[in-house]
């Protein structure tokens, strides 16, 4: 089958490549160059051809392999140069993956491009922890919500989207501004009381889930040494999780804990 010359803006899901679309199996496995994050996991890397390129332009908090600048000049020269450029990039390209940044480099260069949707980490962690984001009587609505601003800016977090107790709060890359986020629910009215999951390394055979409440979760997070990537997922949803949780990775050193 035939791909026309464009860049494919292609969502790797979370980390478990049974979770990958077919549509991004294909491209991957048929890519000429393919450009990937620091979250794409080690199975998934393993569908692309041995006779493809591989870029990568992994970001860590503090250090960046390339800025987003250059990763959007990037992306546009490869267009300019390869028929098949996959852009591999964790969760969903525009769920805080910056897709929506690198797409409009490439448009406003009439470069072509097409978006490939992926299971945002929130769907994926939160499920893989038996936490269904909605769920009546608990839940009417689930908000996504950054935890970490650009440039090391101060963290401002929206009250409203904080406050209502019947939204399940996802925060993605919260770790760093715990204390903050942990302050900002208290002071827009979320009991302390109110139950609080962080989900590291969410679907990988390293998942480890740690059920706590907002009061305890700074705690929670150190005393069990949690690191990034993790997701916190706040709200009464969390409290299902216990009865829900069925997936029990193969890997020796998982532990589901309740703190």
């Amino acid at each position: 089958m035939s791909i026309q010359a464009k860049i494919y803006l292609v969502g790797a899901g979370p980390g478990d490549p049974d979770l990958l679309t077919v549509k991004a199996q294909r491209l991957i496995r048929s890519a000429d160059t393919v450009v990937y994050d620091r979250l794409v996991s080690q199975e998934v890397l393993d569908l692309i051809p041995h006779s493809a390129s591989r870029v990568y332009v992994g970001k860590v908090t503090g250090h960046h392999t390339l800025s987003q600048k250059e990763i959007n000049a990037l992306l546009v020269d490869l267009g300019r140069k390869r028929q098949r450029v996959v852009r591999l990039k964790g969760g969903d390209p525009f769920i805080f993956g910056r897709g929506g940044e690198e797409a409009l480099a490439l448009a406003r260069n009439d470069i072509a491009f097409e978006v490939v949707p992926g299971i945002t980490a929130a769907q994926a962690c939160a499920a893989y922890a038996g936490i269904p984001l909605t769920h009546r009587g608990l839940a009417r609505g689930v908000q996504f919500v950054s935890g970490h601003s650009k440039n090391n800016e101060t963290l401002v977090l929206d009250q409203a989207a904080l406050s209502d107790p019947e939204q399940t709060l996802v925060i993605y890359m919260g770790l760093a501004n715990l204390s903050r986020i942990i302050r900002d629910l208290v002071e827009a009215g979320r009991p302390g009381d109110t139950p609080a999951a962080i989900v590291e390394r969410g679907t990988t055979s390293n998942q480890r889930t740690v059920i706590t409440t907002v009061d305890e979760l700074q705690q929670a997070v150190e005393q069990h040494a949690i690191t990034s990537p993790a997701m916190l997922i706040i709200g009464q949803v969390v409290s299902l999780a216990e009865e829900l949780e069925w997936f029990m990775p193969w890997a020796k050193e998982m532990e589901l804990k309740y703190a």
